[in-house]
């Protein structure tokens, strides 16, 4: 529960305003910060409006009550008081899911904002807490003690803030509404800033189908991913080259490098599998970077915590992208970075490809992480695939944060040179890389018409080889057992 909320002050301000110059009668949007589990506060960074639909409309409306004819009684409430509000939440829903991936480590979508009457507002309690549910599901926080959304109300007049915590356990009513202390602040210049260049490679063994719990390439993939989220969780960090303890604070400015050291020979990705289950080798492997911020009131170890389930969340966010453009209708598969046997991708979608099926290797590229600032030095991120530019980050930044595109390319961030990589492989390949090579090897000697001879040849060889060892072992001791005794 977040005991308190504190907002950005100058990012608030300028959403008021911009609210009251408009003279819309409402508007949704979603509250992007972080929560702190370990302070029991949220800090909010800014208000994102929620675009028009596909159709143009905006996602709320009031619905007004029909006015009936004939002469008002005094006994009954004004018109306007019975105003309600409507909410696309399908299409609020769908804007949080999308903004949730531009956002870096520690930074998520904390519920939502609503800029209507007072009147309204009391009317639309339902509508608002299935809005906030569907944000919740649609962008999850991964700290599992807070099964709450904030919900901020803008009143129009008398102007005033209000906040409240919505709870997503139990069914929403007015009472699922709680009150919450709201207060407006300096955030984001309090904030220090992580970064981690964090290189993996993951093995796993592709087993035959009766053997094989995940089947298709996209099932695989996200195992490997909850594997590789098992391995860094018992990751230690450094941070400017040095060893973090959980009650270090850091106070200097700028940037502050963290690495991870995974476990020793802890290589979680192994199973246990006899020869004979196995048909072939997974490799997944690249270079991820990530940033978090970090309040200067809260531990070190929740940088450390926001990193490495950023680097997790930006694998699931990759995956994800390439699952969503995948046209089972279609067909057309070519176009995801993956090369595969054709006769299959004909028939199948790189994602849905079943592995120990292929007769070649199949690999797919994904996309890579690119970064743009976005306000008082915080970077938010996209994903391009190999074929797209940067010009489709200056979209994004404009329809989905309504942000200003970054006119100067040079502060766009481009850390991940190569993108991220998955291949499949036969196992012997794999475990043996100079099994082909010995083939080959003997290939030519029998082509050449010495096999036999050539094998020959090889154990003589190595035959001379251990006895003039032996005969040089054995001068040496005779010549420092003379040079002993004349010593003497």
């Amino acid at each position: 529960m977040a005991k308190a909320v504190v907002g950005e002050e100058s990012r608030l301000k300028l959403a008021e305003d911009r609210l009251s110059q408009s003279a819309v009668p409402s508007e949704v949007g979603l509250l992007i910060g972080k929560f702190s589990s370990a302070l029991g506060r949220a800090f909010l960074f800014d208000l994102i409006p929620t675009p028009h639909n596909d159709s143009g409309e905006p996602a709320s409306a009031l619905n007004e009550p029909h006015k009936k004819k004939g002469p008002k009684s005094k006994s009954k409430s004004d018109p306007a008081d019975s105003s309600s509000l409507f909410i696309d939440k399908d299409w609020v829903a769908e804007h949080a899911r999308q903004v949730s991936r531009m956002l870096v480590g520690g930074m998520k979508v904390l519920g939502l904002y609503v800029w209507v009457s007072d009147a309204a507002f009391k009317n639309s309690t339902l509508m608002l807490g299935q809005t906030v549910k569907g944000v919740a599901d649609a962008a999850p926080v991964l700290e599992a003690d807070w099964d709450e959304r904030l919900l901020l109300h803008i009143c129009h007049a008398p102007r005033r803030w209000n906040c409240r915590n919505c709870s997503l356990s139990s069914n929403i009513t007015s009472s699922s509404l709680r009150p919450c202390d709201f207060k407006m602040g300096k955030v984001l210049t309090s904030l220090q800033t992580f970064k981690c260049l964090h290189s993996f490679n993951l093995r796993l063994p592709i087993f035959r189908d009766s053997k094989s719990k995940f089947q298709t390439l996209s099932d695989v993939l996200r195992h490997a991913i909850s594997v590789h989220a098992k391995e860094l969780a018992g990751a230690m960090a450094l941070i400017d080259g040095k060893l973090v303890v959980e009650r270090d604070s850091y106070s200097s400015d700028g940037v502050h490098e963290v690495e991870l050291l995974l476990p020793f020979l802890n290589n979680t990705s192994i199973e246990a599998c006899s020869k004979g289950d196995v048909v072939g080798v997974l490799s997944f492997s690249g270079l991820i970077c990530s940033f978090a911020y970090l309040n200067s009131k809260e531990p070190i170890s929740q940088a450390i915590s926001d990193i490495k389930g950023d680097i997790i969340t930006s694998l699931q966010s990759r995956l994800d992208i390439i699952c969503d453009e995948v046209d089972v209708d279609s067909g057309n598969n070519h176009d995801v970075g993956g090369q595969v046997d054709n006769e299959i991708s004909a028939e199948k979608p790189v994602p849905l490809l079943v592995l120990h099926l292929l007769r070649k290797g199949c690999k797919l590229l994904f996309p890579r992480r690119v970064f743009a600032p976005w306000v008082s030095g915080v970077y938010v991120c996209d994903y391009l695939q190999p074929s797209e530019t940067v010009e489709v980050l200056k979209d994004h930044c404009m329809e989905l944060l309504s942000m200003k595109a970054p006119t100067d390319v040079s502060k766009i961030l481009e850390p991940e040179k190569e993108a991220l990589s998955f291949n499949t492989k036969s196992f012997w390949d794999v475990a043996m890389p100079s099994h082909s090579e010995i083939h080959l090897m003997e290939d030519k000697n029998k082509h050449k018409g010495g096999g036999e001879s050539s094998s020959c040849k090889t154990v003589k060889t190595g035959h001379i080889n251990v006895v003039a060892a032996g005969l040089i072992l054995l001068l040496s001791v005779v010549v420092g057992f003379v040079l002993f005794i004349l010593k003497g």
